[in-house]
């Protein structure tokens, strides 16, 4: 992994001055989108069970490109573990957008109100990227950020989403597409590796394609159905992703364990 980034990095030293001329121009193209309103929702189905949900992370998460939450990602995912497991969902979001994992530890943890939760959800990577960390920083950062979490909620499983499908937005360069994607995708495998050696921690690294998720969830349209200003998911986007992200956290030891508890 370390030869990866290595080699990665020779690669790419050419390619640095050309990306940080092209990044300034699309950051001045692209639509400035706000986050989404109402950072809290419930979803009262009247049951015995009520999972308190708890997401955190870069826009994404905030839901940049919609205009609520309960239309974004936190939304969707909240929507489908209720319909599918017929319980009550209370959740929360502290998101912001263009924060990287040292900002979410430094200034959103502080924030989280609760004092317990059933899930935490982490969606983060992008910015780190976007910053060209390195992969040893991005853990170091990740790691504080986990034990900072549990010191909190030390019974509460922690699911991580996704790393960003970088290398399919559209607003990007091929150059962009190849540096940041490439270092994202190391990212997720670095996260990987160290999960599996942390218990009641999770990471979904399936890595998202358009092609991958048009034949898995039957879906038509070109890549302006998918994404709002060439970064950010549409809404479409955000519904497909918070299902899948729920049908990952179903299907974990964790989440089958306190669907038992009485």
């Amino acid at each position: 992994m370390n030869l990866k980034y290595f080699f990665g990095s020779i690669i790419s030293l050419p390619l640095l001055p050309i990306i940080a001329f092209q990044g300034k121009k699309i950051k001045k193209e692209a639509l400035r989108l706000p986050e989404a309103k109402d950072a809290k929702g419930f979803i009262n189905l009247n049951t015995n069970k009520t999972l308190k949900l708890i997401a955190i992370g870069e826009s994404t998460i905030a839901g940049v490109g919609v205009d609520f939450h309960k239309n974004g990602f936190t939304g969707a995912l909240a929507k489908e573990i209720s319909n599918q497991k017929n319980i009550s969902i209370l959740w929360r979001v502290y998101a912001k957008s263009g924060y990287t994992a040292r900002l979410v530890r430094l200034r959103l943890l502080p924030k989280i109100e609760e004092s317990n939760a059933d899930a935490i959800v982490i969606g983060l990577g992008g910015n780190d990227a976007f910053k060209l960390n390195s992969p040893s920083l991005w853990m170091f950062q990740i790691n504080s950020l986990i034990k900072q979490l549990k010191k909190k909620f030390p019974k509460t499983p922690i699911y991580f989403t996704n790393m960003p499908p970088i290398k399919e937005f559209p607003a990007f360069t091929k150059s962009i597409k190849f540096v940041v994607g490439n270092l994202v995708e190391i990212f997720g495998d670095r996260l990987n590796r160290r999960v599996k050696k942390k218990s009641g921690v999770y990471y979904n690294n399936d890595i998202i394609t358009l092609e991958t998720w048009k034949a898995k969830f039957n879906l038509k349209g070109d890549l302006n159905t998918f994404f709002n200003d060439g970064i950010h998911p549409s809404k479409t986007s955000y519904q497909i992703w918070g299902k899948d992200m729920a049908n990952f956290i179903i299907h974990t030891r964790s989440f089958n364990k306190w669907m038992q508890k009485k």
